[in-house]
């Protein structure tokens, strides 16, 4: 894994959301400058900047670091009836059949 994948990482994530660089800049308190150089694989998130970058994207660090490759999303404030609803729509969109 190098900072390139990284900034790749955090590039489709942001653009996934329609968000701009200064967009989430301000969510993360920083500047725009320090996305771009992200995500042009300049540098690399601090390790307190990777925790928040989590967070706002609501996926693990593993993720961001390209360590693991599955997306999660949070569903702590659902009732289990949603998030059953929410596994099944996921299974259905993969292609397999529901079990």
């Amino acid at each position: 894994m190098t900072p390139a994948d990284t900034g790749k990482i955090i590039k489709t994530l942001r653009e996934e959301r329609s968000w701009t660089q200064a967009e989430l800049a301000r969510r993360l308190c920083m500047t725009r400058n320090g996305v771009n150089s992200w995500e042009q694989g300049l540098s690399l998130p601090s390790l307190p900047m990777l925790v928040q970058l989590s967070y706002v994207f609501s996926v693990s660090s593993d993720y961001l670091l390209g360590l693991d490759h599955l997306k999660t999303i949070d569903v702590s404030g659902l009732n289990d009836k949603d998030v059953a609803l929410l596994a099944d729509l996921a299974v259905r969109l993969r292609g397999r059949p529901a079990e």
